[in-house]
């Protein structure tokens, strides 16, 4: 893997990752061990708030699984790093946001890297498309929540009769953001993840780990554990300097100064 498959910027509290791997930006296993390790980093700084994953180029966002990695022997059962497939979707304990600014077609893995993503911009031209059951597998990352997330009926043609979705119905089926053109698209991502940080960074990891820990719980159940005291990162915000600063800075109507504390 070249040292440039993967370019990392920051800005600011941004930390902004572009997959970078002519032709269609695919991920094979040594790339996505080194994504692994670049959002295990962030997750890991506190002076970074959010995260922005886009790939190089106009055409493609990313093309999913690394097709001539895979002809070349490597397996779904490689090992694809701390955060699994594209660094992300499994990384444990990561209640940042990571905002998927996707600049063109979202293929197979990388449509499912977009499904991962907590916050999704997209590019007027960009696609979305899982082909994988045209080619004798299936899709098994982040498109295990599909049918969560579109009408029963478009999720499986999305799954099993390969419609493409574009931005515009993405847009209108709810899984983005928000469309603008692709001149525009970092920009809106960095302004977005710029309103992130304004906010206390205690709270949004909290809001990220309650909703990943109680997704599948119905209200009742899910209000409970939040109040059993079990989930960590509540009790941390909580009985944090955070929760104090905010509303003595309204009342004294001023900006709050986060201390993530």
């Amino acid at each position: 893997m070249s040292e440039e498959s993967v370019r990392v910027r920051r800005h600011g509290s941004t930390l902004e990752v572009v997959l970078d791997r002519p032709k269609a930006n695919a991920i094979d296993a040594a790339t996505s061990r080194k994504l692994g390790e670049i959002f295990a980093d962030f997750r890991d700084d506190p002076r970074l708030r959010a995260a922005i994953f886009t790939g190089a180029g106009e055409r493609f966002f990313c093309a999913g699984w690394d097709l001539a990695a895979a002809a070349e022997g490597e397996s779904y059962e490689s090992d694809y790093g701390v955060g699994g497939f594209g660094g992300f979707p499994e990384l444990p304990g990561l209640n940042k946001p990571v905002i998927a600014a996707v600049n063109g077609l979202a293929v197979g893995g990388g449509f499912e890297l977009v499904i991962s993503s907590h916050l999704v911009i997209a590019a007027d031209h960009a696609k979305f498309f899982l082909p994988e059951a045209a080619v004798g597998v299936i899709p098994d990352i982040g498109s295990v929540q599909l049918p969560k997330l579109l009408p029963e009926p478009i999720a499986n043609e999305v799954l099993i009769a390969g419609r493409k979705l574009s931005a515009l119905e993405a847009l209108q089926y709810g899984l983005v953001n928000q469309v603008v053109p692709l001149p525009d698209l970092l920009k809106a991502a960095h302004a977005l993840a710029d309103r992130i940080a304004t906010m206390a960074p205690l709270a949004v990891a909290a809001i990220l780990d309650i909703g990943r820990k109680t997704e599948s719980l119905p209200t009742e159940t899910a209000l409970t554990l939040l109040r059993s005291g079990a989930i960590d990162s509540y009790q941390q915000m909580l009985n944090s300097e955070d929760a104090q600063e905010g509303p003595q800075a309204f009342t004294e109507k001023r900006p709050p100064v986060w201390k993530g504390r």
